[in-house]
C-alpha cells in the first residue's frame, strides 16, 4: 500500500488553474460532454437497430443517407408530432415523469472521469466535470432517482397497463438496487476511498478489479441490465402484456424522452463496469498514461480507451437484447432477493475476512501475494457457483420447477400420446 500511496502522489495533480480557468475549463468540458453524450445516444439508436438486423440477418435501417441519418429523421417526426393526453391524467406529473427519467441519467456523469489529467500551461485540468471526493456516493444517490420517473409515468397517466408498468418497475428497481450498491463495497474496501479517480488510479497501480473481485462485477452486471430495465428484464415495459408499459399513453418527443432515457442510463451503466472495474481510463500493461508529464496526447488515448470499454458494455448490452428470453416477473423477483442479495451479502463478508487474513499473514496491501490470495479466491467461488450450485438452473431464464425425476415421468407418460396416430373422421 506504500508503494501505492508513493505513485499516486506522482500522479497528483499540483498545479492549480486559477478560478477564472478552472470556471471556464468546467464550462466548455460540459458543452463538450453534454453534447457528446446526446449524439452518441441518438446514434446508439442506429447502432441497436443495425447490430439487431445483422444477428437477424436483416439490411437494418439504409434509407436516410445510408441509415446514418435515421436518427435525425426520427427526432424530426417525434418534435411535429401531435401530443396527445388521456382524459383524467394528472398533467404536471404527467409532464414530469420523462424529465425525472432522464435527468438522473445525464447526472451522474458529473463525477465519471473518463480520460487521464490534462497538464496545460494553465494548471492540471481533470478530465472529469465535478471530482468529487464521494463520487460514487453521489452516483448511488442521483441514480435512484430514475424510478420516480417510471412511477410518476404509470400513476399520472390514469391507465391500469400503465400502471402495473411503473409498479413493476419499482419493485424491479428497488429490489435490484440493494444488490448493485452491496456489490461495490468489496471495490471500495480494495480501494480504501469512494472518488472514482481513486478508484481508476487504484487499479492502475495494481490490478483490474475484474480479476480481485470477479464475483462482485457479475453482481454489478446482472443488477445494471435490471436497472437498466433491458432484457431479459424489461417486465416494466413487456409489449406482450402491458403494450407499452408505463408509456403507453405518451406520445410524441415525451415518449422519445423515456427511450432516450434507457439509452442514457445504459451507457451510465456501461461506464460505471468500465471504471470499477475494469481500470476506466488506464491503458493496460503500462504506467505511460498515469504519472507524470500529463500531456495532451496522454488525455486524449485515454479518452479513446474509456470510449472503448464503454462502448465494448453497450455492444454486450445489445447482444444480449437479441439473443435471451424474457424472465417471468416471479424468475425476476426470486433472482434478486434470493439469489443476488445473500450473494452480494456473503461475497462482502469473504473478501473482508481474506483481506483481514493476508494482511495478519504480513502481506503489504497492493503487493504481489495479496493479489494472488485474492484472484485465488475469485477462482474458487467462480468454480463454486458456476459449476457447482448453480450447473445451469438458478441463472437460466427458463428453468423447470420441477425434479429431474418428475419431468421425466411426465415426458414418459405423454410420449406415447405424441406417437399415437389420431384416425381421421371418414375412416
Amino acid at each position: 500500500m506504500s508503494h501505492t500511496l508513493a505513485l499516486l502522489q506522482i500522479i497528483t495533480p499540483t498545479s492549480e488553474p486559477t478560478f477564472f480557468v478552472w470556471l471556464l475549463a468546467t464550462l466548455v468540458k460540459m458543452l463538450v460532454v453534454f453534447t457528446v453524450y446526446m449524439v452518441g445516444v441518438a446514434l446508439l439508436t442506429l447502432a441497436e437497430r443495425k447490430i439487431s438486423a445483422w444477428i437477424q440477418d436483416r439490411h437494418g435501417p439504409n434509407r436516410v443517407l445510408k441509415g446514418w441519418g435515421q436518427p435525425l429523421a426520427d427526432g424530426i417526426k417525434n418534435f411535429v408530432k401531435e401530443e396527445t393526453y388521456p382524459d383524467a391524467v394528472n398533467l404536471p406529473l404527467f409532464i414530469l415523469a420523462p424529465i425525472l427519467s432522464f435527468v438522473p441519467a445525464l447526472l451522474t456523469w458529473a463525477v465519471i472521469p473518463f480520460a487521464a489529467p490534462w497538464g496545460s500551461r494553465w494548471g492540471v485540468i481533470d478530465m472529469v466535470l465535478a471530482p468529487l471526493p464521494i463520487g460514487y456516493l453521489f452516483i448511488l444517490a442521483i441514480s435512484s432517482l430514475g424510478v420516480y420517473g417510471i412511477v410518476l409515468a404509470g400513476w399520472s397517466s390514469n391507465n391500469k397497463y400503465a400502471l402495473l408498468g411503473g409498479l413493476r418497475s419499482s419493485a424491479q428497481m428497488i429490489s435490484y438496487e440493494i444488490a448493485m450498491g452491496m456489490s461495490t463495497i468489496p471495490v471500495l474496501l480494495l480501494a480504501g476511498n469512494v472518488s472514482l479517480s481513486k478508484i481508476v488510479n487504484q487499479q492502475a497501480f495494481e490490478t483490474w478489479n475484474v480479476l480481485n473481485l470477479t464475483i462482485a462485477f457479475f453482481i454489478f452486471l446482472v443488477a445494471a441490465f435490471a436497472e437498466t430495465n433491458r432484457l431479459p428484464f424489461d417486465m416494466p415495459e413487456a409489449e406482450s402484456e402491458l403494450i407499452a408499459g408505463y408509456h403507453t399513453e405518451y406520445s410524441a418527443m415525451k415518449f422519445s424522452m423515456f427511450f432516450i432515457a434507457e439509452y442514457a442510463n445504459m451507457v451510465t451503466a456501461s461506464a460505471l463496469m468500465a471504471t470499477l472495474f475494469f481500470g476506466g481510463w488506464d491503458i493496460p500493461f503500462t504506467l505511460w498514461d498515469n504519472v507524470a508529464p500529463h500531456t495532451a496526447i496522454k488525455t486524449i488515448l485515454t479518452l479513446g480507451m474509456f470510449a472503448f470499454k464503454t462502448l465494448s458494455f453497450v455492444f454486450l448490452y445489445m447482444m444480449i437484447r437479441w439473443t435471451l428470453p424474457r424472465f417471468r416477473y416471479d424468475q425476476v423477483m426470486a433472482l434478486g432477493w434470493k439469489f443476488m442479495l445473500p450473494l452480494a451479502l456473503g461475497y462482502i463478508v469473504a473478501v473482508a475476512s481474506t483481506i483481514v487474513t493476508l494482511d495478519a499473514m504480513g502481506f503489504a496491501r497492493g503487493s504481489v501475494p495479496f493479489h494472488i490470495g485474492l484472484i485465488l479466491l475469485n477462482l474458487a467461488l467462480v468454480v463454486i457457483l458456476f459449476m457447482i450450485v448453480d450447473r445451469g438452473r438458478l441463472l437460466t431464464p427458463a428453468y423447470s420447477r420441477l425434479e429431474k425425476r418428475d419431468l421425466a415421468k411426465l415426458r414418459a407418460i405423454s410420449a406415447p400420446r405424441r406417437t399415437t396416430i389420431v384416425p381421421e373422421s371418414g375412416d
